[in-house]
């Protein structure tokens, strides 16, 4: 799978979840990463860098989708190897 269709499935899967994704400009100076999963009021939102590189962005997806019990639901196998290896590196 491509970049841009990991990241399309990731959001989609966070959709899914009830999770929401944002898009944001993030200071570089202000901030230490390049987005990742916090609380607003007291809902999931996973927040990403729009300056962010494709890869940065599926990285940040990954991680905030790992927080979450996904066994019971169904995810495509492509993208569940994705979300299951230990590192990002099949996505070079």
């Amino acid at each position: 799978m491509d970049g841009k269709r990991v990241r399309a499935g990731l959001e989609a899967l966070a959709d899914n979840l009830g999770i929401e994704v944002r898009h944001e400009n993030l200071d570089p100076d202000m901030s230490f990463s390049h987005g990742g999963l916090c609380l607003i009021k007291n809902r999931p939102v996973i927040i990403i860098d729009k300056a962010a590189s494709e890869k940065v962005k599926i990285k940040t997806l990954i991680q905030a989708l790992r927080r979450f019990d996904l066994g019971r639901i169904y995810i495509k196998p492509a993208l569940r190897d994705i979300l299951e290896a230990p590192d990002q590196e099949q996505l070079h």
